[in-house]
């Protein structure tokens, strides 16, 4: 991992690593510059002792608005080749932050329109500034939210979901909420104060227990349920012989804290 990158911009504190997109001047639109910057900090994450919950927001006054107008003048001469290596970079930042084994929220500061929705998608707690406006917006111009419609079908029914594809319609947080996109509805000034308060709320938890409870929506989720049956029951004797669920049932029954709480 970098000290700097020229898209995004973070820090850690306290085991927490806030991640702000930081393009404002194109309201934190992607390209392939940031889209490498964050499987690089996303990789980086996935292997660290150093961070146990990321939390992604926006610089300035949007979340982020999708593809960069920029980048779209490049690809539209792409060829299948070229245009199959580029969208793969799409779906692999999304992918790292639905199998990430750490926490991710996201806080959304503003407009999370086309890709950008894709942060709200495949995060595991989103939490939107009373601010925020959603849009999948891709029909608009001809194409379609694919690299984040796995996440989005994982998130959203599709009696709602089907709506928002085929319209591009923009809609604001309290639908989002209803429709079970998002999380919470907060005031703007709190957002950035309540994401941390969830932060730390997961910092309670087994750090190998949460890993593993991500693991299991990508996993029995695609199971029968004779296979499920199996694997479930054999996880769990792993786990309960694990380093840290020892530590944790001990620290209960002797009414102390497990050990990567201190």
């Amino acid at each position: 991992m970098k000290e700097n990158y020229q898209t995004i911009r973070f820090e850690i504190q306290d085991k927490i690593m806030t991640i702000w997109l930081n393009r404002p001047d194109v309201h934190n639109a992607f390209n392939s510059t940031m889209l490498k910057e964050l499987s690089e900090i996303l990789e980086w994450i996935a292997g660290s002792d150093e961070v146990r919950v990321v939390i992604f927001t926006g610089e300035g006054k949007s979340f982020s608005a999708g593809a960069d107008l920029n980048w779209m003048k490049e690809i539209i001469n792409y060829t299948y080749e070229e245009n199959l290596q580029d969208s793969e970079l799409i779906s692999h930042v999304f992918y790292l932050i639905y199998t990430c084994p750490k926490p991710v929220i996201a806080a959304i500061n503003g407009a999370a329109v086309g890709g950008g929705m894709g942060f709200v998608a495949a995060s595991d707690i989103v939490i939107a500034s009373e601010r925020a406006k959603f849009s999948l917006s891709e029909v608009k111009i001809g194409l379609v939210p694919s690299c984040i419609s796995p996440y989005l079908f994982k998130k959203v029914g599709e009696g709602a979901l089907k709506e928002l594809f085929i319209s591009g319609m923009r809609f604001g947080p309290d639908k989002a909420l209803k429709i079970n996109l998002i999380n919470y509805v907060v005031e703007h000034e709190k957002l950035l104060d309540f994401a941390q308060e969830k932060a730390r709320e997961l910092l309670v938890c087994g750090p190998q227990a949460i890993a593993i409870c991500k693991k299991l929506f990508f996993e029995v989720q695609e199971m029968d349920l004779q296979t499920a049956y199996h694997y479930t029951a054999d996880l769990i004797a792993k786990m309960r012989i694990s380093d840290e669920a020892q530590e944790g049932m001990h620290a209960f029954l002797e009414k102390r804290k497990p050990k990567w709480q201190s």
